[in-house]
């Protein structure tokens, strides 16, 4: 059955029908005056422009369409590349290739000008930079058939003859099992002098003395570490290590170390600081060094005191330790040797030290967690003095002091000096004590966290640039030559590469100190490459026209890319190849491979 709808009346009422009349007529004429409102507008605008034109001098910019029927293409194309901008100088420099025999230069470690100096405590071994008339203006070539390192973790026990001519190490250590010499390649069983069973067995055996499992021990500096093989195998166990040592007269131990793919530095105990903040280190270790720790008023050990967290630990193997069995192998006397051990004790308790522990061959020191009792005790024990409050960060050609670095200041016995850590791998993205503490001028916590997103975006965007940098394993000793709080090493954590963080002795905020206490090492510098290594630069697109002229004459591949943002901003990155080429055969400084 259909349902019944009212109907609607066709008439509406009277008052309606006015009521929109008046509207309808309100409208058209607000129409009406809005229209004639913008054609006055325009034709004032119009005058004014004309006026304008008029009075101004006329510069033509575009040629008139004579075809104005034809239809106009608009070009949104960026045109301001910079591979496109003049450099500032037109000609390109060049830089010749400095003789076969300079292969292995290092411009402030140089052995013939070392002699010129002090041979008292060592102090000839430590830089000493050439002079403006002595400073090369060539390229360092790579020794002769040179090759591509192993990739890590291989490397770790082998690398090329070709990159480091010297057999020497193969004689003297023969019988110490640290390294031999097979079929053009270095092998490395991991032995050393102190531990003939290899470098993982000895750290088991510290391992049973402190905890290296818990995430607590992150850096460790390896004094005197010779091929670095403790460093090396440390690295398994979440543990990076800066390896340092002297250049011999024919070597530099460490450059075998930088073969393997283990962070190493020149370094020498003598009269400067080494080149780290204070409170970087939770371990410091010596494997018959060699470093006479009891001698000149314990000064080398102040300055482990100075570099050790809050908390560390001192490991010392070698002699004197354990003389007792090994006076007659080391060919000293009793006396002798125990009189060399009582000096170290007795520094290690003037520093407020505690010996935890001394099993076999190996002893272990604890530094304080803070100076509350150590203060309290100077007024018994005079010598060492607190140091004065000069900056114990500073590390640069600063004269080492007869003194005690001081602690930052607690409230209570329980407190850990400077603000405690966190354990690894936590520890790379908490925000480092100096940092919550408000010890680094402009960097907050909120500046850290912003600095760490960045630089996850630069890294993905530069291996989009960099195919060999994407290729893991392809690289393994990076070098951040300003590394402000370490962002490129922790984007990195995770590709099986080490980066060594600098930061510049000129940067108006040190913060070397936060890079250590989010579990990464590195160095001061003042201003190094593989062949066929790559540098990224980052800076303004006119600084980077002007380093592409000057490092295209020094046989590199470069090209400037865009900032991950896009093509408008200013900031480029400058992508810089280094192209192989090694010493000629016939200069070739020769050490037959045969014999």
């Amino acid at each position: 059955m259909a349902r019944n709808f009212p109907t609607l009346s066709p008439q509406l009422p009277c008052r309606t029908r006015r009521a929109n009349l008046v509207y309808l007529t309100a409208v058209a004429a607000l129409c009406g005056l809005f229209y004639f409102l913008g054609i006055w507008q325009h034709s004032a605008d119009t005058s004014a422009a004309v006026f304008s034109r008029e009075a101004s001098p006329s510069v033509p910019c575009i040629p008139q369409l004579r075809n104005r029927n034809r239809p106009i293409v608009l070009d949104f194309a960026a045109h301001h590349r910079a591979e496109d901008l003049l450099p500032a100088d037109e000609s390109v420099p060049s830089f010749p290739a400095c003789p076969s025999n300079f292969s292995e230069y290092t411009p402030c470690e140089d052995v013939q000008r070392s002699l010129r100096f002090d041979r008292d405590r060592l102090m000839y071994r430590e830089r000493h930079c050439p002079d403006e008339s002595e400073k090369l203006t060539c390229r360092i070539p790579a020794p002769h058939g040179y090759k591509l390192p192993f990739r890590w973790p291989e490397s770790r026990q082998r690398a090329w003859f070709a990159n480091v001519p010297h057999k020497e190490l193969t004689v003297e250590k023969k019988n110490q099992n640290w390294v031999r010499f097979e079929g053009g390649r270095f092998i490395f069983p991991g032995g050393g002098t102190m531990f003939p069973n290899g470098a993982d067995a000895y750290i088991d055996d510290i391992g049973k003395l402190i905890n290296l499992e818990d995430g607590s021990i992150r850096t460790a500096l390896d004094t005197g570490c010779g091929v670095a093989s403790w460093g090396a195998y440390l690295l398994s166990r979440n543990i990076q290590a800066m390896s340092f040592a002297p250049r011999d007269t024919h070597e530099a131990q460490v450059q075998f170390a930088l073969e393997r793919g283990v962070p190493a530095l020149l370094g020498v105990f003598a009269s400067k600081r080494l080149p780290y903040p204070s409170r970087a280190f939770d371990m410091a270790h010596c494997s018959r060094c060699l470093i006479p720790w009891g001698q000149s008023d314990g000064l080398y050990l102040m300055e482990i005191d100075r570099v050790l967290r809050p908390g560390g630990y001192w490991i010392l193997s070698g002699p004197p330790i354990n003389w007792q069995r090994h006076w007659k192998g080391w060919k000293r006397t009793r006396d002798d040797l125990k009189a060399e051990q009582d000096k170290i004790e007795a520094v290690a308790s003037s520093l407020c030290w505690k010996k935890l522990v001394q099993v076999g061959d190996v002893a272990v020191w604890q530094k304080p967690t803070n100076h509350i009792h150590c203060k309290a005790g100077r007024k018994v024990v005079k010598f060492p003095p607190f140091c004065p409050s000069r900056d114990p960060d500073l590390a640069w050609y600063t004269t080492m002091d007869a003194c005690l670095t001081q602690l930052p200041q607690v409230s209570d016995v329980r407190e850990v000096a400077g603000g405690g850590l966190a354990k690894w791998p936590e520890r790379l993205n908490s925000v480092p004590p100096r940092v919550r503490e408000g010890g680094v001028d402009g960097v907050t916590g909120e500046r850290f966290r912003e600095d760490s997103e960045v630089w996850k975006k630069r890294v993905w965007h530069y291996k989009s640039l960099d195919y060999q940098l994407a290729d893991k394993g392809r690289y393994r000793n990076l070098l951040d030559m300003n590394a402000f709080l370490g962002g490129l090493a922790a984007s990195l954590v995770d590709d099986p590469v080490w980066v060594m963080n600098v930061v510049p002795v000129e940067a108006p905020v040190n913060t070397l100190g936060v890079i250590y206490e989010r579990g990464f090492i590195g160095t001061y510098q003042n201003w190094i490459l593989r062949p066929e290594g790559s540098i990224i630069f980052r800076d303004d697109v006119d600084v980077l026209v002007k380093i592409k002229s000057i490092i295209d004459g020094m046989q590199y591949d470069t090209r400037i890319a865009d900032h991950e943002k896009g093509p408008h901003e200013r900031e480029k990155i400058l992508l810089a190849s280094k192209l192989y080429w090694t010493a000629a055969a016939e200069e070739k400084h020769a050490e037959s491979m045969d014999d």
